[in-house]
């Protein structure tokens, strides 16, 4: 068995990955019977961290919400996750986000051992983050509701402002956020509508929990991104960008799999299909695979590239001048 304080953390570990622990589950997992598995939930309560407790024979333990945050507990993977995934936010398109990054970020590498701190640099070093234009601005307490929404399966009401300028409230039940370029959408089942619909978040205003738990339904696609990036190619004013890039699918989907739709086109060559808010956009996505690559349209997007092409051709005589 593990001492007081090294399963007092593990303890604390499990309750923060998981919403709710049976109570021998919980027990069989620290290898403690469940009296001293009450007697380490007293000694995180005591310590400030507030967990709540099912009892009977069914019952169980729950990491809740409380007055302040806690300490957290993470692994180094979680640790390193956690840098990298603040040094992003310090530079998104999320209203108040990126000062309270960049603070957060600072406090995260004040106490990292320097092997992580070597893994951290390293990723910093390798990663290039560009912003070609300034994006649409998503409030960071309307993106932390409707997240929660989708993680408890509760049903929301909110403001919504279409394309047209048209403006309604909607009633839905939240099934996933999606990021797609500079832009964040929710996928989720318009109650008043009785089907799917994806709506972007920096349209979205006063979002709020009805408390209604819901039961998700089977989304008309593979998953929220594909639901995603169909929606926008139907958009009457989506830029769908279609292009033949000479690497193998599996390199292709690696780095931009995410954003675009891929098939195999050979052995060392895959189709891509890409819905982009812009030609820049497209060819920054494009250029992301190391690898030569040729757009069959739009012709918007085939002129940028030439445009971009005797451009960075003439900065390169320049340079060897």
């Amino acid at each position: 068995m593990a001492s007081t304080g090294s399963r007092t953390l593990q303890l604390l570990s499990l309750l923060q990955t998981h919403r709710y622990w049976p109570g021998q589950e919980l027990a069989d997992r620290l290898e403690v019977s469940p009296r001293t598995l009450r007697r380490d939930v007293e000694r995180l309560r005591d310590l400030g961290y507030p967990v709540d407790a099912t009892r009977g024979v069914a019952g169980g333990y729950q990491l809740a919400a409380g007055a302040s945050l806690p300490p957290l507990v993470v692994d180094d993977e979680e640790a390193v996750a956690l840098a990298v995934g603040l040094r992003t936010a310090a530079q998104s398109g999320i209203a108040g986000v990126a000062d309270a990054s960049v603070r957060a970020l600072a406090k995260v590498v004040q106490v990292m051992p320097p092997r992580l701190k070597r893994r951290v640099d390293a990723l910093r070093v390798a990663t290039l983050a560009a912003e070609l234009r300034p994006g649409p601005v998503v409030d960071a307490e309307a993106l932390t509701v409707v997240a929660q929404a989708c993680r408890d399966e509760e049903r929301i009401t909110f403001a919504y402002v279409r394309r047209d300028g048209e403006a309604s409230q909607r009633a839905v039940e939240p099934h996933r956020l999606v990021s797609v370029g500079r832009r964040w959408y929710l996928v989720a089942y318009d109650l008043e509508r009785h089907d799917w619909r994806s709506f972007r978040l920096d349209r979205i205003a006063e979002p709020r929990s009805t408390g209604a738990r819901f039961r998700p339904r089977t989304l008309p696609a593979a998953d929220a991104a594909e639901y995603v990036r169909d929606s926008l190619a139907g958009a009457a004013d989506a830029l769908v960008v279609d292009a033949v890039i000479e690497a193998p699918l599996a390199d292709v989907e690696r780095a931009i799999g995410r954003w675009a739709a891929v098939e195999a086109a050979g052995p060392t060559r895959t189709r891509v299909r890409m819905t982009a808010d812009s030609p820049e956009w497209a060819l920054f996505g494009l250029a992301a695979v190391d690898a030569p690559f040729r757009i069959e349209g739009p012709r918007e997007v085939r002129e940028l590239a030439e445009r971009w092409g005797r451009r960075f051709s003439a900065a390169t005589r320049l340079v060897n001048r």
